[in-house]
């Protein structure tokens, strides 16, 4: 593996002898695999890692002036890259700290989201607790809007950050300009690949109850109707521990990119094909209401009622143990293989419902 030095000046290259200049590291043909939750995937042709956002710019400008596509990589833990790599530069992004202004936080796109969320519910701040556990970065958490246990990030961010790569400027984007929806946001719908998040601001609530609106959550507590902030993130970890939704390098069915599929949301007139065609009442079709005339169902409902159930294995790859929505390295495995299973999925939940599920995780190469 051969290192590069990227100095201030784009696209110049001087040999890794040089390791006086100032400037960001660069290495070439950095296997992929290990910085992701999934474990496969091919090398990058270029990988440097962004501390600073100056750091940021030379990286874009380094792309620019190579004709090559740039990605950034934050935890890995929402992606599926191919077995052939990413033929451009991967951006890891390291940008790190947390500033506290009262219930407002700046925190930098490379802190850890659990540590971070950890230090949210130490300082008596509430908006964050039932989102621990989930495995990433900062960065990630406004592209996907990522939410569980009855909490979305889009509901504590204040504005987000960004290297315009189209002004090259940066920006900072209010919660209304991010486009926020269900798993989405404009970051990787209308705007993907435009922006590089660097920085986000979050507002929280000083001394705010916790959020018990998940099931889960409330049979957990069931004894005990008011817990502190920190109960409630560590029963969080706790219930995501025994779905195999952490990442523990004993537990093979963390293995994966965790949900792999989103949960479908589609008109109300859905419904009663989705009963007819699993051979039980509507009533017995879990469902909930997400807005005018549509219902959102749930992934791992339909996974099992088309045959994908716990455990089901294909060769390298296969459903978690655990947890339904899972898809999991069960060792060796390559992207081939979690494509070929992905394919297999969709098409049968496709046939069996008329249903089009969508993969959760970004696909990189």
């Amino acid at each position: 593996m051969s290192v590069l030095i990227l100095t201030g000046c784009a696209g110049v290259l001087q040999d890794s002898q040089a390791g006086s200049l100032k400037g960001m590291l660069l290495e070439e043909k950095v296997g992929l695999a290990g910085y992701t939750t999934l474990g496969v995937g091919g090398a990058a042709r270029w990988f440097a890692e962004a501390a600073t956002e100056a750091e940021v710019v030379e990286a874009v400008a380094f792309a620019r002036e190579l004709e090559v596509p740039l990605f950034v990589l934050g935890g890995g833990s929402n992606l599926l890259v191919s077995d052939d790599g990413f033929w451009g530069v991967v951006l890891h992004m390291a940008i790190r700290g947390v500033e506290h202004k009262g219930d407002l936080l700046r925190v930098g796109a490379g802190e850890f989201w659990d540590g971070f969320v950890q230090q949210t519910v130490d300082a008596g701040l509430q908006g964050l607790e039932c989102l621990a556990g989930i495995p990433g970065t900062v960065g990630g958490t406004p592209v996907q809007n990522v939410g569980a246990y009855g909490q979305e990030v889009s509901e504590t961010i204040m504005s987000v950050r960004c290297f315009d790569t189209a002004t090259e400027q940066f920006v900072e984007l209010s919660n209304e300009a991010c486009g926020f929806a269900y798993r989405t946001s404009l970051f990787n719908t209308t705007e993907r690949g435009r922006y590089i998040v660097t920085r986000v601001d979050f507002r929280l609530r000083e001394g705010g109850a916790p959020c018990l609106k998940y099931a889960d959550l409330r049979r957990h507590f069931e004894d005990k109707p008011q817990p502190s902030l920190a109960e409630i993130a560590d029963a969080v970890r706790t219930i995501r521990r025994g779905k195999g939704m952490v990442v523990d390098a004993g537990d093979p069915n963390s293995r994966s990119a965790g949900s792999f599929f989103r949960n479908p949301i589609v008109g109300k007139e859905i419904l009663l094909k989705v009963s007819e065609a699993a051979g039980v009442g509507v009533d017995a079709v879990p469902h909930w209401p997400a807005g005018e005339e549509l219902i959102k169902l749930p992934a791992a409902w339909l996974l099992e009622q088309a045959g994908f159930v716990r455990g089901y294995a294909m060769g390298r790859v296969g459903i978690s143990s655990r947890h339904t929505l899972a898809v999991i390295n069960r060792g060796g495995a390559t992207a081939a293989d979690i494509i070929a299973l992905r394919e297999q999925i969709i098409a049968t939940v496709q046939l069996k419902f008329g249903i089009a599920l969508e993969q959760e995780p970004v696909s990189v190469g």
